[in-house]
Parts: structure tokens; sequence; C-alpha cells
């Protein structure tokens, strides 16, 4: 016996319903840089009634834009190290090794600016290239790695600079293009770093979002062995993110040398944790495979308004590491509290009842 089903019959049978739709809210949660938001937002409402009118004064405003903008060239860079699993604590003597190379060489031996800038930038990416070139082939970790490279570039440069020069700390005359490039002021108060800084976020973003590049540092992040599974080359692209990082802080390194006519061989140190910072407070996490720049740029800007803004407060500047330590664990209680909501409240399926 035969079944003859109509079009009509078939059109009239119930058919299972949709998957469930995500949301705005559930959409938003799912963005990484949403816990960094809310701190933002909450900081600088915080700082703007407390600090009054000179907090949003355009004098406050330059003070943790300024602050902000050095932070972040760094930062980013860290970021993409982190979210890809690994970690770098070499920054701030890569910072001071690279000023004091562009001071000696261009001020100290009066050789030609273009000269010290590069020879700058080349100290960065080479110290980023040992760096990496360890972690990648002996499976040392990079936490290990990085500091030994820290203590050991900040002797070679101390070291290095007194026997060269005899002294720690060299002047330097900046050629007027250099000057104008990296180390004036717009409008009397606010570094051209902040462009720069701007520069290298849109550009790291867009590398991010819409290369395979950016994927594969989020797959390295996630699970190491299954990126290499899947053909990814691990070795070669963490490398490239430590020469990142070393580049990150050699640049910020002729930014200050620039802006001050001089360079220290103690210049640095304080980003060596303060980029950390700002990546963990912009949502990138520690076990890596979540991040983005958007919220690297939120947690550096939150971690400079706090910097700056106790100063406009009145209060005594001895609280600025407490208030800073704890928006560290607000913040990262905040991101996996987001993270968490993301994870629940995903577009769940229902199943139709049978005819």
């Amino acid at each position: 016996m035969s079944i003859d089903l109509s079009t009509a019959t078939l059109k009239a049978m119930p058919s299972p319903p949709p998957e469930a739709k995500e949301s705005p809210f559930q959409r938003m949660t799912r963005r990484p840089e949403m816990g960094a938001l809310a701190g933002t937002v909450l900081v600088f409402v915080f700082f703007s009634i407390v600090g009054g009118q000179n907090f949003l004064s355009i004098g406050g405003a330059s003070a943790w834009l300024n602050v902000a903008s050095e932070l972040l060239i760094i930062a980013i860079p860290v970021g993409l190290l982190m979210i890809a699993g690994e970690l770098d604590l070499s920054v701030g003597s890569v910072l001071a090794a690279s000023s004091m190379t562009l001071a000696i060489i261009s001020g100290y031996l009066g050789l030609p600016m273009i000269i010290g800038f590069v020879a700058a930038l080349g100290i960065g990416a080479l110290a980023g290239l040992v760096n990496g070139i360890i972690t990648a082939r002996t499976n040392v970790p990079s936490f290990v790695v990085t500091l030994g490279m820290n203590f050991g570039l900040a002797g070679i440069t101390l070291g290095l600079s007194r026997a060269i020069t005899g002294t720690t700390s060299v002047p330097i005359t900046v050629d007027p293009v250099f000057k104008n490039l990296f180390g004036s002021l717009v409008g009397g108060q606010f570094e051209v770093a902040i462009f720069w800084a701007i520069a290298v976020a849109l550009v790291i973003a867009w590398v991010l979002q819409m290369t395979p590049w950016g994927n594969w540092v989020f797959a390295i992040g996630g699970d190491k062995d299954s990126a290499r599974a899947t053909g990814i080359p691990v070795p070669r692209v963490k490398i490239t993110l430590f020469v990142l990082s070393g580049l990150g802080a050699a640049f910020v390194g002729v930014i200050q040398t620039c802006m001050y006519n001089s360079a220290q061989t103690t210049n640095g140190q304080s980003f060596v944790f303060n980029s950390i910072i700002a990546v963990v407070i912009g949502g990138v996490l520690l076990t890596g495979g979540y991040g983005s720049v958007i919220g690297m740029v939120l947690g550096a800007i939150t971690f400079a308004i706090v910097n700056q803004g106790i100063y406009y407060t009145g209060w005594s500047s001895d609280w600025a590491s407490f208030i800073l330590g704890a928006l560290l664990l607000a913040a990262v209680l905040m991101n996996n509290t987001f993270r968490r909501l993301a994870l629940s409240s995903g577009p769940k399926k229902t199943s139709g009842k049978k005819a």
C-alpha cells in the first residue's frame, strides 16, 4: 500500500522551530572588551566627580592621554603575545637599551640620527628575536626566558654605557625632523605619540580581524598542539610576536629620547608590569586565546586615568598603587563574569514535537 503525501499535506506538517536568536545583550557579553569598557567608564566618571574641573580640563586630558599612548604602543604587542599564550617581561630593559643606543650613537658619538634610530630599533628586534627563538625552540617558559633577558640586557646596557660614556645618563640634541616626528607636542600639551599609538592600534586590529595571521595567533593561544596539527607555523608566529614586542618597546625608547633630549639606563622598568596590567584590564586572559585590540586600548586608557587622576583628587599619590592593584583584581573578576555570561547565554536549540 503506497502513501501519497500531497504538497498541501507537507506544508501542513509541523517543522522544528528555528534556533533561538541571541539578544543584543548576549552578543555584547561575548565581546572581550566589555569588561574593559565598563571599567573605563566607571573610572572616568569617578575621577570626573572627585577630580573636578581640573581633571576634565585640556591639561587633565593630555596628562592621561600622553601616558596611555606610550603604554599602548608597548601593551599591544605584549597583549598579542598573551593571546598566543606567552609573556614578555623584557620590555623595560629593551626600552632602556634602545634609548641609550640612540643617545650614545647620535648624541655622544655625533653620528646622524637615522643611524641611531635604526640601531635603536635593531636592538629591540634582536632582543625579541632571541626571546622568540629560545622560547619556540627549547620550550622553556617565556616567563623565564624574558625575565632573564630583562636582567641580562639591563646589565649589558649599564656596563657598556659606563664603559663608553662614563655615565648612566646621556644627553642628545635631536634633529628637528625626528623631534617633530617623535618628540613634539601638539597644541603644546598632547604628545605626538598619541597618533603613533592610534596608528599601531588600527594596523594590529586590522591584522587580527582580517588576515589569517590573526586567526593563527588566537588558535595558538587556544591550543598550541591543535594549531600545529592543522599546519599553523607555531614557532614562526611566536618568534614574530616576540620581535614585534621588542620593536614596540624600542620605539617608545626612541620617543622618550626625542621627547626629553636624553636617555638613562634606568628608564622603562615600570612598563614591564604596567603593560601587563593594562592588557589584563583590557580583557586579555593570561591563559591565552582571548582578547581584542579595543580591549587593550581601553585597558591602557583606564590605567592612565587612574595613574594620573590621583593627582587631581588632592589625595596622597601613595594610594595610586593601591588603586591600580584593586583595579587589576576587579578587572579580572569582571572579565571572568562577562566570559561566563557569554558562555552561558549562547543560542539554545529546541526540538520540535513529533507529529
